[in-house]
């Protein structure tokens, strides 16, 4: 064996000595019946307390030739008992126990995922009803925009014809005004004719007038020769 490798024995050695806690291991006490927990590894020792089967024990110390082990509880309190009685598992009793707790854990877990699948499942069934009112809504608004586009699209149609006919009605106002115009014009225009025909009517009336005598005078003039 090489030097380090004793230095490091020797460390260990000495480690475990000065800190036995460190190489402390759980063991548990027989599940057959309680054992005594000595102040010393004989019989000859004080019994400082009973331990239950079944309780865990952390072992700190064994010892081959008395058979005994130095143990410590899970209060702190230290002391000797026979190694024969201790076991490096739990005893059955305690691991059924362990075992229909966890069942008991698990079954109340899977109790709970249930009730969590069930709401989990309202909840979608909820979102897929909001879904579908929000779907129905959707085509009802479409529907009403569309509408609404028509509309828009009838006024707009409706404001072009309106805007024609009123385009329409201006130009027949002016024409009607034109005409009117022109039936004035054509008034006057008649009205002067009617004043010169009857004012050349009366000039020729008086010319008549004036040189029929004449003629008249004349003839009788002719006659008187004869």
């Amino acid at each position: 064996m090489s030097k380090i490798t004793k230095t490091w024995a020797m460390v260990v050695t000495m480690a475990a000595m000065l800190n036995p806690v460190a190489w402390a291991e759980p063991a548990w006490v027989s599940d057959q019946f309680e054992i005594t927990l000595r102040s010393g590894p004989s019989t000859g020792n004080a019994i400082q307390l009973m331990v239950d089967s079944g309780t865990r024990l952390e072992v700190l110390e064994r010892d081959p030739d008395s058979g005994y082990s130095r143990v410590r509880t899970a209060g702190g309190t230290e002391g000797w008992v026979l190694s024969r009685y201790l076991m490096r598992e739990p005893a059955a009793r305690e691991q059924l126990a362990n075992l229909t707790s966890q069942l008991s854990s698990a079954t109340t877990q899977g109790s709970s995922l249930s009730s969590q699948l069930d709401a989990i499942r309202g909840e979608y069934d909820t979102a897929m009803s909001t879904v579908a009112g929000l779907e129905q809504e959707k085509s009802a608004l479409e529907q009403e925009l569309a509408e609404i586009k028509r509309t828009a699209a009838n006024v707009l149609s409706i404001n072009e014809q309106n805007k024609s006919l009123r385009e329409q009605l201006a130009a027949s106002e002016i024409q009607v005004a034109t005409l009117e115009q022109e039936n004035r014009e054509l008034g006057r225009q008649t009205t002067r004719y009617w004043f010169m025909t009857g004012a050349l009517v009366l000039l020729v009336g008086m010319v008549l007038g004036l040189w029929m005598p004449r003629i008249r005078w004349q003839r009788r003039s002719r006659y008187d020769r004869f």
